[in-house]
């Protein structure tokens, strides 16, 4: 969770943050009352702008998805799982669909697609890696 983040995405750096917090308490991997890194070490490890970071909890906090607790950090609120599960869903399946269509206007057989699909599932890439490249390998954090 919060690990990478691209920097050559089209999806700007701050909505990478928080579509990362999102599909986190969609999966369940943040549950509500859980922590997030303070804006200053999150920065630090992403070798960001601080105000990139900020940018993207304050979104996060007008979605309704976290709180901040002045001097404590910002915390996942209760009750936004099943929120961000449909949400996350909807939006995930709105983009196959558009892909898939895509695809198959091009000429690309059901096979290939399906193919491309494993492919991609099997992958431990980051949802941001710039289309057409192979991905690349990401430090372990230790």
């Amino acid at each position: 969770m919060l690990e990478h983040v691209d920097i050559h995405s089209s999806v700007a750096v701050y909505v990478q943050i928080e579509n990362h917090v999102r599909f986190g308490i969609a999966s369940g991997n943040l549950k509500a009352g859980d922590k997030l890194p303070s804006i200053l070490d999150l920065a630090k490890r992403l070798s960001l702008n601080p105000n990139t970071v900020a940018r993207a909890y304050r979104d996060l906090e007008v979605m309704g998805l976290v709180y901040t607790r002045r001097g404590m950090g910002v915390f996942i609120n209760k009750g936004v799982e099943a929120k961000c599960r449909d949400a996350t869903r909807n939006e995930i399946k709105g983009k196959l669909f558009e892909s898939v269509c895509e695809a198959k206007a091009a000429g690309m057989t059901l096979k290939e697609v399906k193919q491309v699909m494993q492919e991609s599932y099997a992958s431990d890439a980051s949802p941001y890696e710039v289309p057409g490249t192979a991905p690349r390998p990401r430090a372990k954090r230790k």
